[in-house]
């Protein structure tokens, strides 16, 4: 059963519309995308979001949603072959209980590579964080995945491409996340990224600050990853 605060959430983010940003939960282009794929993401974040409200021990927050991950999913560094099974780590029982649905169009002319139209898209830092999520010792519903900017903000003209959000963009996020933080109580914030760290700082959210792991940072990210969870585990849960 879905939680009906989840359902508010996920209206309350179907209402932004800004240039340049994709929301993957009110927006649709028919170049790229099947129909109904606004319903499917919203659906896919609604059951992700429904199986970890009572397990979850953290929350890890990162930057914005890429154009290779939760674009097309509607949740967070979660990339389409995670959903369908086409990854070698990370299944669609670990994300929903249950296979998911691509909302990418296989027959998109837009869509250059054969690998993307045959099997989705595939996003590496997607792979990273829930890898190292994994092998830290978690389980897949003991941590929520989010963005401080929760839209895909893209470069102009180029729908397939990501960008770094505004200073504006990010106050814009910083009030999403505080919606979501109200639905999943105090937890352990896990900021992935200096965009991230600074902007929930800056608002007098407590987190811990973990380096990115795009641009050679896979393996700093997954050790503070762990050395942080080693400390929490020896500390009274936030739960408790």
């Amino acid at each position: 059963m879905i939680n009906e605060s989840i359902k508010n959430f996920i209206e309350s983010l179907a209402k932004y519309h800004a240039e340049n940003v994709f929301n993957p939960w009110a927006d649709t282009n028919p170049d790229y995308e099947i129909e109904n794929a606004v319903i499917l993401r919203r659906r896919q974040l609604e059951i992700y979001l429904s199986r970890r409200l009572s397990t979850a021990k953290l929350l890890l927050i990162a930057e914005a949603c890429g154009y290779q991950g939760g674009h097309f999913t509607g949740i967070a560094m979660t990339c389409e072959r995670m959903i369908l099974g086409y990854h070698k780590t990370v299944t669609p029982m670990m994300i929903l209980g249950k296979e998911g649905t691509r909302t990418s169009r296989k027959d998109s002319l837009f869509i250059k590579k054969e690998i993307q139209r045959e099997k989705g898209f595939n996003e590496p830092t997607d792979t990273v964080a829930w890898s190292a999520c994994l092998e830290a010792g978690l389980g897949p519903d003991e941590f929520i995945l989010w963005n401080i900017f929760p839209f895909h903000p893209y470069k102009k003209g180029c729908f397939l491409s990501n960008r770094t959000p505004t200073d504006e963009e990010l106050s814009v996020g910083l009030d999403y996340t505080r919606q979501l933080l109200e639905i999943t109580g105090t937890l352990p914030i896990f900021a992935v990224g200096k965009k991230s760290e600074i902007t929930l700082s800056a608002a007098g959210v407590s987190v811990i600050g973990l380096r990115h792991p795009a641009n050679g940072g896979a393996n700093i990210f997954r050790k503070g990853l762990k050395d942080n969870l080693c400390l929490l585990y020896t500390s009274p849960s936030p739960r408790d």
